[in-house]
């Protein structure tokens, strides 16, 4: 009898999580198509194939389902900017590969419009900056902490949130047709600069 119950329970937990990822799938499609303001929750529920009582089972609104689109993209970039900075690298090796990773995550359709453009206006910017600090941004912190950057010279307080800004200027910069490979080059070459000269062993 236990095994049956933990077995249901099991099952349940997995359904409860498959409506879920469905809800955030067919809302992310929408809210990229046709943009927040323009996407109904009636939508979403027909778009996932469950029905509108579930969604509001799943997520309080459609601003609460909007900011864990949200959350679900920036925890992708975050990954990825993980998986491209393995601790075999230098400090400073890791730092440019992760921000390498940021702006190649950033290029999966529909992500700069997400969270940098319908993200602020929808949210507001406190929110947002508040999502990026556990995610992208404090994966920057680190890297500039492990590379040595500031110390006494700059505030890394100061410094962190302007180097996160220029890059999400990157992204959108090669989200509206600028020449990719230019601007990558633009921003690591920023970076490079605050990075100051290789130290010599």
């Amino acid at each position: 009898m236990s095994k049956t119950t933990s077995a249901t329970v099991i099952t349940n937990r997995e359904r409860t999580e498959t409506t879920r990822l469905a809800l955030l799938d067919a809302a992310r499609a929408l809210f990229v198509g046709k943009g927040y303001g323009d996407t109904s929750t009636p939508e979403i529920a027909v778009a996932a194939g469950i029905t509108r009582g579930a969604l509001y089972h799943h997520f309080e609104d459609k601003r609460d389902l909007f900011r864990q689109v949200l959350q679900r993209e920036s925890q992708a970039v975050a990954a990825d900017i993980e998986a491209a900075a393995p601790e075999q690298l230098s400090p400073r090796e890791a730092l440019l590969e992760g921000s390498k990773a940021y702006l190649n995550a950033m290029t999966a359709p529909g992500r700069t419009r997400l969270l940098l453009i319908d993200g602020p206006a929808v949210l507001g910017m406190e929110e947002i900056m508040a999502l990026d600090d556990t995610t992208s941004a404090a994966s920057l912190r680190e890297g500039l902490v492990r590379a040595g950057v500031g110390k006494d010279e700059v505030s890394l307080d100061a410094l962190t949130p302007l180097l996160s800004a220029a890059f999400d200027r990157a992204a959108l910069a090669i989200d509206a047709g600028a020449d990719a490979e230019e601007t990558r080059t633009a921003m690591l070459w920023l970076l490079e600069r605050a990075l100051g000269p290789t130290r010599q062993r």
